[in-house]
């Protein structure tokens, strides 16, 4: 892993240049694919600022890229929150590479919409007899997941962590399944089917 410090209108003292890189190098046990970490340090110069030193830091991975800044009196304190909020975006992008390649080994409990309320399989690729006209929307994708039964506040949080605008789930309180969203005016909104 390549780490490269910088100070951009402020000079970065050697221990300070020492201790970023070892702590830097910690999250290497997050990603094994870390190849470039750039970190950038910075002063405010506005006097009615009282977190002055700047810290950015971006994580260079394989596919992605990690970026994050925090500000504080000193730039060791502005390391400690930047890596933080780094630690846990590389645990974000590691928890959905490793849901992901799970979810695709397992083929028991899958949710699937391939059939209609009574049982009539539905037409998913969009090559059966329909009358609709030309112009009106066609399944072009269909995907396959295995759902938990969960708590609507527990769905919440997996919508969040996601960063979805809506998450399917099969509610524990109720037995059925629901779908969970975000509303334009930011709060959230559930439908759940009845049966």
């Amino acid at each position: 892993m390549d780490i490269v410090v910088r100070g951009k209108n402020c000079s970065i003292a050697p221990q300070v240049k020492r201790l970023t890189e070892d702590k830097l190098r910690k999250l290497s046990r997050l990603a094994a694919d870390i190849r470039r970490v750039e970190v950038d340090y910075s002063e405010v110069r506005n006097p009615r600022v009282s977190n002055r030193q700047l810290c950015e830091v971006t994580v260079h991975l394989k596919r992605h890229f990690v970026k994050a800044h925090a500000s504080s009196t000193d730039n060791v304190a502005a390391l400690d929150l930047v890596i933080d909020k780094v630690e846990h975006q590389v645990g974000r992008l590691k928890d959905k590479r490793v849901h992901r390649s799970h979810a695709r080994g397992r083929r028991t409990g899958l949710a699937t919409v391939p059939a209609a309320a009574d049982g009539v399989p539905l037409d998913v690729d969009g090559e059966g007899d329909t009358d609709d006209s030309e112009d009106s929307g066609r399944i072009v994708k269909s995907k396959q997941f295995t759902i938990k039964p969960m708590a609507p506040e527990e769905a919440a949080l997996q919508m969040d962590l996601l960063g979805h605008g809506f998450y399917f789930f099969t509610n524990a309180e109720t037995g059925q399944a629901a779908v969970l969203y975000r509303r334009k005016d930011g709060h959230l909104g559930m439908i759940e089917a009845v049966g």
